[in-house]
């Protein structure tokens, strides 16, 4: 094992920003960890980069023993990582009141419990280190709750107020923690939404901008910059005018459509 190369874990790397981020880290020389329930897309992955130090587990982050392992199994081929992305991520429309009660279970589950499940297996190699990043992939969409999306939001804003004091935790023990904020990146789980998504990103060049947030091991970062401005106006906006304005705003469908 090359001692300088960088390694790197990331959870939900089979498609969207987590396959971007993989695909930024391998060009790069890291070795790294992918976690993804589709074991032939990561199978397929590492198949493109034959010469690269790729470790797959096909994992669905909910499976918390399962992701305990792969994290161990991670540490023991390559040691203690010095970057890991909890990026698994769902999205799905939901409404209280039909029935929707597993829907929004399981996005709370991936979503906020799968993160703080992915960081478990590392805190202790890490501490002991006094080194590494965690690094949480949140959402603009947290900072206010958007009708039809309760579970979505709920979820992202679970993770970032989870990764604010997760920062503040890890902060004297040498380990620092990134959230990470994306607006409208193009993926899977953008590419049904029956709405107009406003500065629409691709993921290769996010994960190019929120790879050196995460060098640069900024605290809080959102891309693209245009939607920090807008998470920044959603966040002051008065109750009374956030109902009005999107009381009828486009809703992504519920998942039992």
């Amino acid at each position: 094992m090359n001692a300088v190369r960088l390694k790197v874990f990331i959870t939900g790397a089979s498609s969207g920003i987590g396959l971007a981020l993989a695909e930024h880290y391998v060009t790069r020389g890291a070795a790294v960890g992918l976690v993804a329930r589709r074991a032939d897309s990561l199978a397929a992955f590492a198949a493109r980069h034959p010469h690269a130090s790729i470790s797959i587990y096909p994992v669905d982050v909910r499976d918390t023993g399962a992701l305990a392992d792969a994290g161990r199994s991670f540490i023991a081929e390559h040691g203690a990582a010095d970057i890991v992305i909890a990026n698994a991520g769902m999205s799905r429309g939901v409404l209280t009141g039909h029935g929707d009660l597993d829907t929004f279970r399981a996005v709370m589950d991936v979503n906020y419990l799968g993160m703080v499940a992915t960081f478990e297996p590392f805190i202790a190699s890490m501490t002991a280190a006094r080194h590494g990043t965690l690094v949480g992939v949140a959402s603009v969409a947290g900072v206010r709750g958007l009708p039809g999306s309760g579970a979505y939001s709920a979820s992202k804003a679970a993770a970032a107020r989870y990764l604010e004091a997760l920062r503040v935790e890890m902060r004297p023990l040498g380990v620092s923690v990134v959230t990470i904020a994306p607006g409208y990146v193009r993926s899977e789980m953008t590419a049904h939404n029956p709405y107009p998504m406003p500065f629409l990103m691709d993921a290769d060049r996010f994960a190019a901008k929120a790879a050196g947030a995460i060098e640069r091991k900024v605290r809080y970062a959102t891309f693209p910059w245009q939607m920090r401005v807008a998470g920044m106006f959603l966040h002051v906006l008065p109750r009374w005018l956030y109902d009005a304005l999107f009381e009828r705003a486009p809703r992504k469908p519920r998942a039992a459509e």
